[in-house]
């Protein structure tokens, strides 16, 4: 039984805070400066709690959410991204090992698992949030998927459970387009079972609040503020309903219960994983990621006008065709005048 003692109460983690107390153990994402976006080093962390809150026999509930009241979760760290993973494709199918490990310790742990969507969930927060067993979101915050924007593709969640919350055409939507749903939608879609009013005026709350109400709040203007007590409220009634139920019931209802998202998941995300690191290897994720890395719009039309003249796209100067008739490189692009090798001129093609 030593094999699974419990962590320390108060364990430290580096990315994300962990607190075990009166049977919840809250696991919350602490990368503000990030917007709460995990790092390789942050999934790792996550894993690791979400396996100890399910085996620490004091835990009834799980709680996640993120630090501040800006951001739940933006997915992975695109700076990451930019900087590691689009110079070495091949990790990142490791890095998926750790991402299908951090959701998965979501999904199998034997404890409810409640999200407390506390600011934005976009991207991979989206499907971390779809991946808990049910969500309280604060009605200033929204969620949506970023994929097709920034070079990749949802299939870590995404694209195989929205099908499932919100129905096919809602899910090509959220998926194709990358709307931003706002918290009442995502009540009326059924991405949350709950919204929490968090928008006030001189202390206040003021119960749906507008677009330009919950503007000012975040920017802290005219008297309007953001307040999350109402949603911790909302996630206390959670928690004492499901502290309220047989341990082992709970653990198999959640079983039985995830059956479609199980099948759905294991049937695609092994392809996803491979797809996802080779598609590293291509134009459209070193685009997407630099261009949100260096703060500037993507280039669209650039990609897609070589693609209509037959420049292959897939390569930065041209597909590696060309050969040095001084030296006999090979493997040179096509677009190259002059030979790396040896700097001798190439003629044209």
């Amino acid at each position: 039984m030593r094999e699974f003692t419990p962590l320390q109460d108060g364990n430290a983690f580096q990315e994300i805070l962990y607190v075990k107390k009166d049977g919840v153990a809250t696991i919350t994402l602490n990368r503000p400066q990030n917007y709460n976006a995990y790092s390789t080093k942050t999934l790792r962390e996550l894993a690791r709690a979400f396996e100890d809150a399910g085996w620490d026999d004091r835990v009834a509930v799980v709680v996640y959410t993120g630090s501040g009241d800006k951001s739940f979760c933006t997915g992975g760290d695109v700076k990451e991204y930019a900087e590691d993973y689009v110079k070495r494709p091949r990790d990142y199918w490791k890095y998926m090992s750790l991402f299908r490990a951090y959701l998965e310790g979501i999904m199998h742990c034997p404890k409810p698992v409640i999200a407390r969507i506390n600011g934005m969930a976009a991207g991979g927060g989206n499907e971390s949030q779809l991946a808990c067993d049910l969500a309280v979101i604060a009605e200033h915050a929204w969620v949506g998927q970023v994929g097709t924007s920034v070079g990749s593709v949802a299939c870590g969640g995404a694209t195989q459970w929205l099908p499932l919350v919100v129905g096919d055409r809602r899910a090509r939507e959220m998926l194709m387009m990358n709307p931003k749903i706002s918290a009442k939608k995502a009540l009326e879609w059924g991405l949350v079972n709950a919204v929490a009013p968090s928008v006030t005026k001189d202390g206040a709350f003021i119960e749906g609040a507008s677009e330009q109400q919950i503007r000012l709040a975040q920017d802290k203007k005219e008297g309007y503020a953001i307040d999350l007590s109402r949603l911790d409220a909302k996630i206390a009634e959670y928690v004492a309903n499901l502290k309220d139920k047989f341990p082992e019931c709970l653990r198999y209802t959640k079983i039985q219960t995830n059956q479609g998202k199980e099948a759905v998941w294991h049937a695609t995300v092994g392809h996803a994983q491979d797809w996802l690191a080779l598609h590293f290897t291509s134009p459209e994720p070193q685009e997407g990621m630099r261009a949100f890395a260096e703060k500037r719009k993507t280039d669209w039309g650039k990609m897609r006008s070589k693609w209509a003249n037959d420049e292959s796209p897939e390569y930065p100067y041209g597909a590696p065709m060309a050969s040095c008739p001084s030296c006999g490189a090979k493997g040179l692009p096509l677009g190259f005048k002059f030979c790396g090798a040896c700097g001798h001129g190439i003629a044209a093609k």
